[in-house]
Parts: C-alpha cells; structure tokens; sequence
C-alpha cells in the first residue's frame, strides 16, 4: 500500500499518517516526494510517500443469496454516491456476521479520522441490511483497517495500563465506540493492578485505567 501525506515538516507529514493509517512509525517506509520549497513570505508542506506491505488480500467471495446481493449493491451504491469509485466484495462468512471490503484508491478518505467514516458508513449498511434481515450484522472494512486498528488499541492499552502501575495515577485512553470499549477491558482484564470503567455520555466514552494495587 502506498499514500502521500503532507505537512509543514517532514515529521508533521508523519504524524498524520501514523493517525489515519493507525499505524506505529516503524510499520512503514517515508519517501520524501517533495521537501517544500521557501519562498519570499511562507515555506510550502512537505509531500512524503509512506510504503507500508500489504496484508494478505481478504479473499473474494461472490454473493450467494438475494440478502448479500442486496447489501453489497445498497454499500457500492453508497459509495459511489459518495463519490468514491470502489469495488465491494464479501470478505467472510462468520455465523451471524458477513464481511464486506472495500477496494478503493480513496479508503484513506472512507476510513476517515479514527476510522469514524468507516464507522458511519457501516452504521448505514447495518440499518438497511436490518430491514432485508435483523438476524446478520454486517462489517465493512478497507485495506485490513479494523484488525489494525484493534491492534493498535490493544498495544496502547497495554502501554497506558505500565504507565499507571508506574505511576499509580489513573489514566482515560481517547474516546470510543462500544465495542472498541469491550475490546479494551476485556485486554485488561486480566493485567494485574489495574482496572478499567467507562466514562462519559453517548455514543463514544472514555475508558479510565485505574490503579488497584498488586
């Protein structure tokens, strides 16, 4: 996967890719397209290149009923509405779960800040596909974004959890949907000093980890 980002300075440019990617620095390459040139008033940004290796491409499955025909039509539908050229495919079958990705020169921009575009446009999907058949929940993913970014989740709530038995001051991790909520206290959970509660109203809290004592 390869995607340009740019910044007032090289590490700026870096920055936003490590936000919208959720990715740690060390899991891509920076390539430098343009340094930025200075000019009589103002320094134009910086244009980097990340490289990041592709994960293994989910596997492509054809529709195999009128349901997932439906849904897949309804999400390509959506996006090209939205004006993003993709092609949708079905990932997986798990149980009351099917899978769709996204393959798109844009899924930076459909995965959006913290994945909330992602997030929206698969509440979209789920409130249609729930009127066809309220028994499947539908996941839409693109470019492996949401096993990333748990991944990611899981490493800073480790991190977070070192950083209060250390401290033995209580610390909130960045607000969160629901399930990346379970995610975090069930990773916890078993972690020895610490506890975990969440704060905070609406759709996206704050998990607080708190220290207990050994």
């Amino acid at each position: 996967m390869t995607k340009e980002f740019e910044g007032k300075s090289e590490q700026e440019a870096i920055d936003k890719a490590v936000e919208t990617l959720q990715l740690d620095r060390e899991h891509f390459d920076v390539e430098v397209v343009d340094p930025g040139k200075r000019g009589l008033f103002k320094k134009s940004n910086v244009k980097i290149r990340i490289h990041v290796a592709d994960a293994e491409a989910p596997k492509k499955q054809d529709p195999k009923n009128d349901f997932e025909e439906k849904v897949k039509n309804f999400l390509q539908e959506l996006l090209k509405k939205m004006g993003y050229a993709s092609d949708v495919q079905i990932a997986y079958r798990r149980e009351t779960k099917i899978g769709f990705n996204i393959v798109s020169k844009d899924s930076g921009i459909i995965i959006g800040k913290k994945g909330k575009n992602l997030d929206a446009i698969q509440l979209l999907v789920n409130v249609y596909a729930g009127r066809l058949d309220d028994s499947k929940r539908i996941i839409v993913d693109t470019e492996n974004y949401r096993i990333r970014h748990e991944e990611y989740l899981i490493r800073t709530a480790y991190k977070t959890a070192e950083q209060v038995k250390k401290t033995k001051k209580s610390k909130l991790l960045e607000p969160m949907n629901p399930f990346e909520r379970r995610l975090i206290h069930s990773a916890l959970n078993d972690v020895l000093g610490v506890e975990t509660e969440s704060e905070g109203e609406g759709l996206y809290k704050q998990v607080r980890i708190t220290y207990k004592g050994m």
